[in-house]
Order: C-alpha cells, then structure tokens, then sequence
C-alpha cells in the first residue's frame, strides 16, 4: 500500500456543519486537497500546536503524548486510512521499541496528536481519489473567508453584557503598545482563549521583526 505524504495548508470555520471546522490536508508530492469536517475542540487542539502555544492546561492530546512518553512509546507517523459512507478513518502508528504497532482513531485525533510528536501525516490513494478536491479558486475563497474574520475582529465586545472595558493606550502612531500587547497575550492565555491568543502573538511578531 502506497502512503502519500500530506501537510496541513488550512484551517477554518466550516460553514455547511455549524460550530465544526474544515482542515484542509494537501497532497505534497500534486495539487489534490483533502478538506475534513472535525470538531470545535480538535481544531482547537490542532490550532494551538500549530502556533506553538502553550497552554496552562494540558489538553487531552498533551496528555496523551506525556503518557506515551513515560511508558516510552514513539509515535512514527498517521495515516487516514479510508473512507466509509463519508467518514473518514485514520491510524497512529507508533513503537514500543521492540515492535510497531497501529490505534484506530479520528483523523483529527490522529493530527492532533501527530503534530505534537512531530511525525508525517500520510493518506492512500483510494482517499484521496474519493475525497480528494481540485479547485483553482480555493485560495481565492480561503482569502476571501479570511478577510471576513479580520473584519469582524474589529468589533470587539459587541455581543456582551459586560461593560466595555478601558481602551487600551496607544502608541503615537495609533498602534497598541507592546507592553499592552504582553499583558493582552498573558490574559487571553489565562482564559484558554487561544485563537485571539494567536492573533496577538502574531502582532507581536510583526512588530519585533
């Protein structure tokens, strides 16, 4: 059986299946992708590894990988598996050291657990000729999407009974000063508030570069 390499290219709101998310899986070696409607609480998991941050908390995948660590077993690599009536099935292959062996799971699991070990995420041909996609405009809507969530960021609090909180101060040139910045990151962690989390780190990225 052929395993085809894949990398993560995207992940977003989905908009047919409400309060779930599409993770975009790409073909690294052609152009197919490979789109997986997977829960709020796995795209969390997988968004947070995918940013490097840390929670205060470990989530249930760090769990499992310090667990798999202390009784020294080795993730080598995930593998989606095939495709039943639209649902998609997925393998971790790890090793004990002595032998190799496979754990059913959820693709978005498997992912989940598979990027904090740092190992390949593969598929077979018979997926991704079933499930896999080729759209040119893809990106186009994927920008399109992204856009959207940038402009609803700007309305903050909007929907809440809480009183609006004190602007933050700015610098003269309009921006929220780093310091701000830091303290706004140490509290959206302190809430397990990871996805705005990831939007102020990459401000404070931008800025120290």
């Amino acid at each position: 059986m052929k395993k085809i390499p894949l990398e993560i290219l995207g992940l977003s709101s989905s908009q047919s299946q409400s309060g779930s998310f599409a993770l975009i899986l790409g073909e690294k070696t052609g152009n197919r992708r490979l789109p997986i409607i997977i829960g709020m609480f796995e795209a969390q998991s997988i968004a947070i590894q995918i940013e490097k941050i840390s929670p205060n908390r470990p989530l249930t995948h760090d769990l499992f990988r310090s667990f798999a660590e202390q009784v020294h077993v080795a993730v080598l690599e995930v593998v989606i598996s095939d495709l039943k009536e639209g649902v998609f099935y997925s393998k971790i292959v790890c090793s004990d050291g002595a032998s190799t062996f496979e754990l059913d799971s959820r693709p978005s699991d498997a992912i989940a657990i598979g990027l904090r070990f740092g190992v390949p995420i593969f598929t077979v041909e018979s997926v991704l000729s079933e499930a896999g996609i080729i759209l040119s405009d893809l990106d186009e809507n994927e920008a399109e999407d992204s856009d959207d969530e940038d402009d609803d960021d700007t309305d903050t609090d909007t929907d809440t009974d809480e009183p609006r909180a004190t602007p933050p101060p700015r610098e003269p040139s309009g921006q929220v000063s780093l310091d701000e910045l830091t303290k706004m990151l140490a509290q959206a962690l302190e809430r397990e508030d990871y996805e705005k989390a990831a939007k102020i780190r990459d401000e404070l990225n931008k800025r120290n570069d």
